[in-house]
């Protein structure tokens, strides 16, 4: 039997949510979604997907199960809420998903909650915003059992051009955070350095335009200069959420004992942003710090 005949339950559609589900839906899997605003299920309903009215009803007869959801509250809430979570729920030898980005903490203390009811968890954080989720291009990184991600890597397969396995579960939280600070602190050096431009001589998308002609400058890292140049703010990754990114972060390294100091620069600049009620606007809004 293919792969594709698994059942699955999507929790969380938000912006990159929706876009993950769809992919799914169109693959032809077959979908129950939950949504805490169930009106915006509406165009993955129109698809074939199956609305459920709560995570526990949603994951009843699922084989996999998916979250994607903001934080870790929230997170905490779809999976263990006494009288909704879906933990309670699972089927024995299901495969629970967690693809929010949340703390190594979370996910530990998650995954010991879905096995004791049989069932078995990988975190599968993604790297990638609305474009590459529209696009099926995310890259997932996930911790937790090789042959648990062997059974669902044509799922998640659908959603994404990369499946990394990380190591053990919670291992996907830390490499993601990791690799959001490394976006960070480069958002924040080029968001200075377009300022400093500007002030020495460069118009703002000549400046963009030739820092991206360096090869130290990854394609990701130009494309935001160009954006921060012609004030594009447009949301695909937020400063309220990289804000929140950090702070996981950096509360995971005062955990183990690691240093972090260009992480604790790049989060206060992210709050300075946040303080100009800039919090919603994408992350290329940190460039009015330094026009």
């Amino acid at each position: 039997m293919k792969q594709a005949m698994q059942t699955i339950a999507f929790l969380g559609l938000g912006a990159m949510g929706a876009r993950m589900a769809t992919q799914l839906v169109k693959a032809g899997y077959p979908v129950t979604v939950w949504n805490r605003d169930p009106a915006k299920a509406a165009p993955l309903l129109a698809l074939g997907a199956t609305l459920a009215a709560t995570p526990r009803a949603a994951v009843q007869s699922a084989a996999v199960v998916i979250s994607m959801v903001t934080d870790a509250v929230a997170a905490r809430s779809v999976w263990l809420d006494a009288h909704t979570g879906a933990v309670a729920a699972l089927q024995p030898k299901a495969i629970a998903i967690e693809c929010s980005t949340v703390t190594p903490a979370w996910v530990r203390q998650l995954a010991e909650s879905v096995q004791s009811h049989g069932a078995q968890l990988l975190d599968a954080p993604v790297v990638g915003s609305r474009p590459q989720a529209e696009a099926a291009q995310l890259v997932l990184m996930v911790g937790g059992e090789s042959l648990a991600l062997e059974q669902v890597r044509p799922v998640l397969a659908t959603m994404a051009a990369k499946v990394l396995h990380v190591g053990a579960v919670g291992q996907g939280a830390v490499f993601k955070l990791a690799v959001n600070a490394l976006f960070a602190a480069q958002l924040h050096s080029v968001a200075e350095l377009l300022g400093f431009l500007t002030r020495n001589g460069y118009a703002p998308d000549q400046a963009a335009h030739l820092l991206g002609e360096f090869p130290i400058v990854a394609a990701p890292i130009a494309g935001a200069a160009k954006m921060m140049a012609a004030g594009n703010t447009a949301p695909l990754f937020t400063i309220d959420l990289m804000e929140k990114d950090l702070g996981y972060l950096l509360d995971t390294a005062r955990a183990s004992g690691a240093k972090l100091p260009s992480a604790e620069t790049a989060r206060a600049a992210f709050q300075g942003a946040q303080q100009l009620g800039l919090g919603r606007a994408n992350v290329t809004g940190l460039a009015t710090l330094f026009a």
